[in-house]
């Protein structure tokens, strides 16, 4: 179970808060959205929740434990930018192979061609580099994955395609996942099971446990299972 519990945190001590007693939990499994208006503070929850960022008060903790400081960890952060989140003098292959190389299906899965391997990042557009950034965190050692406006600049059917690979992905090893965003009709179609990866949701039980928190108004929105 990934907690945050009481969490406060600002850039400076004469600055004003980003993130005042902020509480969320997140289970094995579950699709949590998140959602606000730009400036509630969303990217810097996500950051504070994946170790990015230490809070000022309150407590991350993964399975009752303190985050791991060192090695890979198990809460992986995903943003909208993946130039910022590559080391631009790395051939895209020893990007991949970075932490925990990626299953070669999810690399076709996801449309990354072998001729990337051997590219550089500024090789590949935003898109082609966004999927890379994925598929480097779809490995056993990702427990819980926080898409930050991932998929943001791309277009509609990247976008579906992606969350398909993700949610699958997610299911099959029971990934917790926290989807920011402002744009409530993807997390609705997220967190109620409208994107189909083949699997009978109704007798799984996927969807149940799958919510909105909207930031703007501290209130969960339960999204209910439908037909696909």
């Amino acid at each position: 179970m990934l907690k945050g519990n009481g969490l406060w945190f600002r850039y400076g001590a004469q600055l004003p808060w980003v993130v005042q007693n902020r509480s969320l939990t997140v289970t094995p499994g579950q699709v949590l959205g998140l959602m606000a208006p730009s400036g509630y503070g969303k990217t810097t929850l996500g950051k504070l929740l994946a170790g990015y960022l230490t809070p000022t008060r309150g407590q991350v903790t993964l399975d009752e434990q303190p985050l791991f400081t060192q090695g890979y960890c198990p809460v992986q952060l995903v943003f909208q930018n993946p130039e910022l989140a590559v080391n631009p003098r790395w051939r895209i292959d020893r990007i991949l192979r970075e932490g925990h190389p990626p299953q070669l299906h999810h690399l076709d899965a996801l449309g990354i061609h072998p001729g990337w391997l051997t590219r550089y990042p500024h090789e590949l557009s935003g898109g082609e580099l966004q999927r890379v950034a994925i598929a480097r965190v779809l490995n056993r050692q990702t427990r819980y994955l926080i898409a930050d406006e991932m998929t943001a600049m791309l277009d509609a059917n990247t976008q579906a395609l992606i969350w398909q690979v993700i949610l699958e992905f997610a299911r099959q090893n029971q990934v917790g996942v926290i989807a920011i965003s402002h744009d409530k009709p993807l997390l609705e179609r997220l967190c109620s099971g409208g994107w189909n990866t083949g699997v009978d949701r109704h007798r799984s039980g996927a969807g149940a446990n799958h919510d909105i928190l909207d930031l703007d108004h501290d209130e969960l929105s339960p999204q209910q299972p439908q037909a696909v």
